[in-house]
């Protein structure tokens, strides 16, 4: 068997099987309705008929963690291919153009920095207003300056090389160095980086919908119903247990895909 299909790696791609279905193909793993409640079955715990219990509108808490999911991971995904949309530029820009516009380029990522990515992140949803496609742009923006300054750093060292000053010897021009040396490799440090910051994008989309400005009730987002569920804490403890889980969850999955992406095969 191939060192690549090795036993572990493959049970260790169960969690990202799963998270995916959960995702893309939610009803395989739950036929009830996330949005319809049976008022008699209110705060039900955990069951044989409501594996996760019902919250209390009577909605299944199973479905409702289930299809939540993809409304979590596609707004996480957003936020990271945003920051990365502007991050790539501007990366590019400092590591090539002139000292003056790298200082400026460096100088506004420092500052972006110096500031928590949470209080940046609540900073622009106020003034966007709140909603799914807000937070993922307000994340989004909050990450890209790490994503500016890894870029940066590998451009100067890819500039500096030996193999780009033997290119430019052999006649390439500016822009033949740029997409096929340039470009190539200082991006591959920036992707195995977008899927780590994957997780932390789903941890701070949890918080601001947790905090209210993210989808409107009756979403079902994992923020919105441990929201929903914290006055139900020393009641029914699965209606925020579950969604707590299912963040854990994802966040380690993310992180389980950007190890395997970092490591050899």
């Amino acid at each position: 068997m191939p060192h690549h299909f090795t036993p572990l790696k493959l049970v260790a791609a169960l969690p990202v099987i799963l998270l995916g279905l959960a995702s893309l193909w939610p009803s395989l793993l739950c036929a009830q309705n996330p949005l319809t409640g049976f008022p008699a079955e209110y705060l039900s715990p955990p069951s044989i008929n409501h594996w996760f219990g019902t919250d209390q509108f009577g909605r299944d808490v199973l479905a409702r963690v289930v299809y939540g999911s993809f409304s979590t991971l596609s707004s996480a995904i957003l936020a990271v291919g945003i920051s990365l949309l502007w991050a790539i530029p501007a990366g590019l820009l400092a590591g090539l153009g002139s000292v003056h516009v790298e200082r400026a380029i460096l100088a506004c990522a420092d500052i972006v920095l110096s500031i928590p990515e949470i209080f940046l992140s609540l900073s622009i949803i106020t003034l966007i207003g709140p909603g799914a496609a807000h937070v993922a742009l307000a994340v989004g923006a909050s990450q890209a300056a790490g994503f500016v300054r890894m870029i940066h750093t590998e451009v100067a060292r890819i500039r500096a090389s030996e193999y780009i000053e033997s290119a430019a010897g052999m006649g390439a021009t500016f822009s033949q160095i740029i997409l096929r040396h340039v470009l190539p490799n200082s991006l591959n440090p920036a992707l195995a980086l977008a899927s780590l910051r994957l997780g932390t994008a789903i941890l701070a989309i949890s918080t601001i919908c947790f905090l209210g400005y993210g989808p409107p009730p009756p979403s079902p987002e994992w923020g919105l119903m441990i929201t929903e569920g914290r006055d139900y804490l020393s009641t029914a403890w699965w209606i925020t247990t579950f969604p707590g889980l299912a963040i854990i969850f994802a966040a380690w999955t993310t992180n389980l895909v950007s190890h395997a992406i970092r490591s050899p095969l």
